[in-house]
C-alpha cells in the first residue's frame, strides 16, 4: 500500500510539474505577444506611411504625364477634389482632363510632404509647384494641398478618395 501511495504521489507530482511548465510557457508566450505588439503596430504605421507616400508620388507623376491609366488605378471611383476657389472635380473630370492633354506640365512636383496615418485613413499634406501651359496659356503657381487616402477592404490597397487645395500662393520674388 505504501508503494502504491508513493507511485500515486509521484504521478501527481509529475502532473503538477507538467501543468506548472505549461503555465509558464503560456505566460511567456503571452508576454512576448504583448511586448511585440507596439513594435508591430509602429512598424505597420511606418510601412503604411511609406506606401501612401510612394502612391502619392506615383499619382503626382501620373498627373504630370497625363497618364490616365495610372490615375484611374489610384483614384477611388467616388473621388472628389475641392479647389481653393470652391470648385469641385470628380474622378471622371480629372481623367477627361488628362485624356484631352489640354494641360502640359513642365513641373508638377511637391515638397514639404508629410504623411499621417490613422488606422485605415492617411492624409498627405504638401506644397505643390505646378508650371506649364493650359490651352496654350502659361501658368506657374504654388499651393498647399491635402490628399486623403483610405485603405480598401478588398485587397487592402490604398485609394485616393479626397483632395483639398488651397488658393494659389502669392508669387515670391
Amino acid at each position: 500500500m505504501a508503494v502504491e501511495s508513493r507511485k500515486r504521489d509521484q504521478r501527481t507530482d509529475i502532473a503538477w510539474c507538467q501543468v506548472k511548465y505549461a503555465t509558464r510557457a503560456l505566460a511567456l508566450a503571452i508576454w512576448i505577444l504583448i511586448t511585440m505588439q507596439p513594435t508591430t503596430q509602429a512598424r505597420s504605421a511606418a510601412d503604411d506611411e511609406k506606401a501612401v507616400e510612394a502612391l502619392d508620388i506615383e499619382y503626382q507623376a501620373a498627373v504630370k504625364q497625363n497618364d490616365v491609366a495610372t490615375m484611374d488605378r489610384i483614384l477611388a471611383d467616388d473621388f472628389v477634389l475641392v479647389t481653393g476657389l470652391g470648385k469641385t472635380h470628380t474622378k471622371a473630370d480629372l481623367l477627361e482632363e488628362a485624356r484631352s492633354k489640354r494641360t502640359v506640365y513642365e513641373h508638377q512636383e511637391d515638397s514639404v510632404r508629410k504623411v499621417r496615418v490613422w488606422g485605415d485613413t492617411a492624409v498627405v499634406t504638401a506644397l505643390l509647384w505646378a508650371k506649364g501651359t493650359e490651352d496654350g496659356k502659361p501658368f506657374d503657381y504654388r499651393l498647399w494641398f491635402s490628399d486623403t487616402y483610405v485603405r480598401t477592404p478588398t485587397g487592402w490597397r490604398w485609394r485616393y478618395v479626397f483632395a483639398q487645395a488651397s488658393t494659389r500662393l502669392p508669387a515670391t520674388p
